[in-house]
């Protein structure tokens, strides 16, 4: 595969939830982690993608882009960074034609011990506008039951971009029994609030609008009939992280 080649689930033109604006939307297929909650399962295995050049990417948004007002390409997945160097390709090609790029991700690929794969982040961000950063869980303990893998990559991929001033929306899903406990969104709040490039916080409840993949696809449905979480839940929550925000130093209301 060239370097200007992705594996891609598929494209939506008119995101509304993607970043700014009106977003063309760019799902890349494959995903190391297996949150109990995911919706996409059929994202997961790079192989069921469809291999895409930057190039065929930026022809389809050109044909949509007058309708994209204030808008411009978001990519997410799956996991985008299982394939930085399609992402890289794509942005700085989007760059090259003012378009604004948002990168969609949970950090978890992200390894501040590995100077080579540093330096692939460093020339992506260059690159990026925004990040949204979906933030599974604040305890690692925790976030290894719900994802299998530390949230340690996470953390240290947030402060990287607040070292680089990179400008951060963060996303939490809350999940009734997993994530939505006061002492944890206390507890995220407090940290999201020492970093002051975290310009919003999108709080979305757990739904179970997935469970038709995991059936069509024969594997089980990881959270059984946990129910789902409703819109009051997640303003519940907005406010508890919000409130931790509120007690260290670089609080700024999103």
């Amino acid at each position: 595969m060239s370097a200007r080649e992705g594996y891609i689930h598929s494209t939506e033109s008119f995101g509304t939830v993607d970043g700014p604006g009106l977003r063309f939307v760019v799902f890349l297929a494959g995903c190391p982690m297996r949150c109990l909650y995911c919706h996409n399962p059929d994202t997961w295995e790079m192989s069921r993608g469809t291999p895409r050049t930057a190039e065929d990417i930026l022809s389809e948004y050109e044909g949509v882009r007058t309708l994209l007002r204030d808008g411009g390409i978001t990519c997410t997945g799956g996991e985008p960074l299982v394939q930085i160097d399609f992402v890289t390709e794509l942005f700085e090609a989007a760059k090259e034609r003012g378009i604004h790029t948002c990168l969609d991700t949970s950090g978890i690929t992200f390894d501040p011990d590995d100077p080579e794969r540093l330096a692939k982040f460093d020339r992506l961000l260059d690159a990026t506008d925004l990040v949204l950063l979906d933030v599974k869980h604040i305890d690692d303990e925790e976030h290894r039951k719900l994802t299998g893998h530390s949230n340690r990559n996470v953390l240290a991929f947030l402060s990287c971009l607040a070292e680089r001033g990179q400008e951060v929306w963060v996303r939490h899903v809350v999940v009734p029994g997993i994530t939505l406990e006061d002492r944890w969104l206390e507890a995220l709040g407090e940290h999201l609030g020492a970093f002051s490039n975290v310009k919003a916080l999108d709080v979305l409840p757990y739904h179970d609008m997935g469970r038709v993949k995991y059936e069509a696809l024969g594997i089980p449905y990881p959270l059984g009939d946990t129910p789902t979480a409703t819109k009051e839940d997640a303003l519940h929550a907005r406010d508890v992280i919000l409130d931790g925000m509120k007690k260290t130093r670089f609080y700024q209301k999103p």
